[in-house]
């Protein structure tokens, strides 16, 4: 996704993703395409639990947090990478459908 960065962390189980529109003008199309059932269904594989999303009003940004996104997180998870760091570049590959006259700039 060329419309955004993206960052992320982790605390516990849950994993946090930050994203951050690269223009003004994708801000819209971030705020109906990432709904947080959306992300959900992309990371069902890793994400048991609920996943939220909170809007960063006049910065263009979106928070989502992933609960149960880590395997029990730390010390606790079998997985070989149990910290969320990894999410944001995971996000970033979801497809996001635009209006190409917005990429024009």
């Amino acid at each position: 996704m060329e419309l955004a960065y993206a960052r992320s962390g982790d605390k516990g189980d849950s994993s946090n993703i930050g994203v951050i529109a690269r223009r003004p003008e994708f801000v819209a199309v971030l705020r109906k395409q990432l709904t947080p059932e959306r992300v959900a269904a992309y990371f069902a594989h890793l994400v048991r639990g609920r996943v939220r999303r909170y809007e960063l009003p006049g910065i263009g940004a979106f928070n989502f947090t992933l609960e149960e996104a880590l395997g029990g997180g730390g010390m606790a998870s079998m997985r070989i990478d149990p910290l969320g760091k990894g999410f944001a570049q995971m996000l970033l590959d979801l497809p996001v459908e635009i209006d190409a006259a917005l990429l024009n700039y």
